[in-house]
């Protein structure tokens, strides 16, 4: 098995490729080794010393990591993927992809943009943010502001606001005159 890895826009996280599908066509996003009891794959690389976060897409695994440097944790990250894989343990139990918000916020007289936002996202800008490691996930449109909450290599990431307002917030303004901002949550 040979896994590939690409750096991210965020310097505290790492893309890893297996080579094989992650999630397909869910996401799961596990910020504490707490919540990564429904995912055996997420508990095995919580369980190296410095990972911090773990963010499982279609076909890819991002791990953040906290202080310690990347030459020393990769390695590690390697063989608990690769370990894994062989495994041939599930990477959730059941279903547990937090790709879906539960809690979208917009009024129903809204719900006409919140579709074009939705699909826009969906479309230009997921993909685009997967390549780097991340997801943007709708969470709600109040008042011309889309709310999006930053997942994975996003979250934290030191170029997501220039992203947000310089690339998504220019691209649903130019196809929606009623948004005005977006803002991360």
């Amino acid at each position: 098995m040979f896994i590939q890895t690409e750096a991210t826009p965020n310097p505290a996280t790492v893309k890893f490729i297996p080579g094989k599908v992650v999630l397909g066509d869910s996401t799961v996003d596990f910020r504490a080794p707490s919540e990564a009891a429904a995912s055996p794959l997420a508990r095995r690389l919580f369980g190296i010393d410095g990972v911090s976060g773990v963010f499982l897409g279609s076909d890819f695994i991002s791990v953040t990591k906290g202080d310690i440097e990347w030459q020393h944790l990769k390695p590690a990250v390697l063989g608990a993927i690769m370990e894994h894989f062989m495994s041939g343990a599930p990477v959730v139990d059941g279903s547990q992809a937090n790709d879906d918000e539960d809690t979208e916020d917009f009024a129903p007289e809204d719900a006409e943009t919140v579709a074009t936002i939705k699909e826009l996202l969906e479309t230009r800008v997921r993909p685009a943010v997967a390549n780097d490691g991340g997801d943007i996930v709708f969470h709600g449109f109040r008042e011309g502001i889309v709310y999006l909450h930053m997942r994975g290599a996003c979250s934290g990431c030191p170029s997501s606001t220039a992203t947000l307002q310089g690339g998504i917030e220019r691209l649903l303004q130019h196809f929606c005159p009623e948004v005005v901002e977006v803002r991360a949550v």
